[in-house]
């Protein structure tokens, strides 16, 4: 009778565990421990280097390899799960990395066209915020900001074409129509390449009067300075 509780409860633990969305590994957690290992290679030895005027960007790693595959999968393959493990990251660096301040930001991520989110169901930028303020213990203001203009996917576009692409782009959201917020804007996003979608982002809110301490993002496709 043993035997067979024993053989019943394995097969139970292979059924729970789910499998790691990279390699299909079976596993317990959002990735497999082999994955979560190339994955934290990517990251950058000094996330503040782009923490600089007049976009101060803060960066977990450096995009390519494992972490460009992951945030493609997140996207693309339905696998929403994967930023929670990236938020986390992102929030534990910025914990032992983040410029000192007297004031704490409020958390706002870059949205999604309405018509994109019901597609893809998800804002991924939206749930690797949830995931970072849990660690940061920062405030979240899911709807600080608003996409007001569907734009074409910037990939493959030029600098000049991103910028255009994302001309009149946002809006300041409802949460902050209402009440401007007394603290600055810390903005989060999944990628930081060229600087298009978080220069159209900053200028909405700056024109709106509120102070953008920065961005976070998971991976910044920027070398180190």
């Amino acid at each position: 009778m043993h035997t067979w509780i024993k053989n019943l409860t394995g097969l139970l633990n292979l059924f729970l565990q789910s499998h790691c969305p990279l390699c299909q590994r079976a596993t317990s957690q959002e990735f497999c421990h082999n994955c979560t290992r190339q994955l934290q290679k990517c990251q950058r030895k000094n996330p503040m280097s782009l923490w600089k005027e007049p976009i101060p960007v803060f960066g977990w790693g450096e995009y390519g390899g494992p972490v460009k595959r992951a945030i493609a999968v997140m996207k693309y393959e339905n696998q929403p799960q994967i930023a929670r493990p990236l938020g986390q990251w992102l929030g534990e660096a910025w914990l032992l990395n983040s410029p000192k301040r007297d004031s704490q930001p409020v958390v706002v991520p870059i949205p999604l066209h309405p018509s994109k989110q019901k597609q893809r169901k998800y804002n991924q930028a939206a749930l690797i915020a949830q995931s970072f303020c849990e660690i940061t213990g920062l405030k979240l203001k899911l709807n600080g900001l608003a996409r007001v203009r569907e734009t074409e996917a910037q990939f493959g576009l030029s600098v000049s074409k991103r910028e255009k692409n994302l001309a009149q782009a946002f809006a300041v959201g409802q949460e902050f129509r209402d009440r401007p917020p007394n603290v600055p804007v810390l903005l989060v996003d999944d990628i930081y390449t060229t600087g298009a979608t978080a220069r159209s982002a900053v200028q909405t809110l700056r024109h709106y009067g509120i102070v953008v301490l920065g961005l976070v993002a998971v991976a910044t496709a920027v070398k180190d300075g």
